[in-house]
């Protein structure tokens, strides 16, 4: 993975070329943008990192770029900086996930720390999405009737004995029991419940309905 970066999103040209010499002095990477549009046209949004984003962008405002990175599917960790918020663009900033919306002149520890909590969640977020890529093509090995009984177990995980499998599935519970082996080898997990749990990190299964038993 490549190392993460801070975006700083700001017409005004002092203000991007402080923050961004102030954060290289502590050993930050910085990239600048003048505009939201120039940040769109790059593959910023799409690298390790977070952003810190202006909130009174003319044009398109901070608050639209926001929105529009959201829309794309982008989670970048979002710091803004205003020098005129006031409570509801905050309420709305933070709404959308912002980490925080600091108020002009902050104290760069502020921000310090605000950016390192920003990149613990980038690199959070990036790691669930590489672990469920991974589930993803794991899952892809799996034969048809493996996926099945995968698909079954995870569905129903109060009903994951073999023979109760085997009698929804109407299939054997030594046929389950081979299966089963091959489903946990394959998926890469020691368990049931470890299928299970890695599934639903992963969303796999999810437009599965569980089997309800008449009694």
């Amino acid at each position: 993975m490549s190392e993460p970066c801070i975006f700083i999103v700001d017409d005004d040209d002092d203000i991007r070329a402080s923050l961004s010499r102030a954060l290289r002095t502590r050993g930050y990477k910085t990239e600048v943008f003048a505009s939201a549009q120039a940040f769109l046209d790059s593959d910023a949004a799409d690298r390790p990192g977070c952003m810190i984003l202006d909130y009174g962008l003319p044009g398109m405002t901070g608050l639209e770029l926001q929105k529009h990175l959201l829309e794309r599917g982008s989670r970048l960790p979002v710091i803004f900086i205003t020098g005129h918020g006031g409570v509801s663009e905050a309420v709305q900033a933070m709404k959308y996930g912002a980490v925080d919306f600091l108020e002009k002149p902050f104290r760069q520890e502020k921000l310090i720390e605000r950016i390192e909590a920003a990149l613990a969640q980038d690199a959070r977020s990036r790691q669930s999405e590489e672990s469920s890529r991974a589930a993803r093509i794991r899952l892809e090995t799996l034969t048809d009737r493996e996926h099945e009984i995968a698909r079954f177990l995870v569905s129903n995980p109060a009903q994951s004995s073999s023979k109760e499998v085997a009698r929804h599935l109407n299939i054997s519970p030594r046929t389950v029991d081979h299966h089963r082996a091959r489903i946990l080898d394959k998926m890469n997990v020691a368990s049931v419940a470890d299928l299970v749990n890695l599934c639903i990190a992963a969303r796999l299964f999810e437009d599965a309905a569980p089997v309800t038993t008449d009694r």
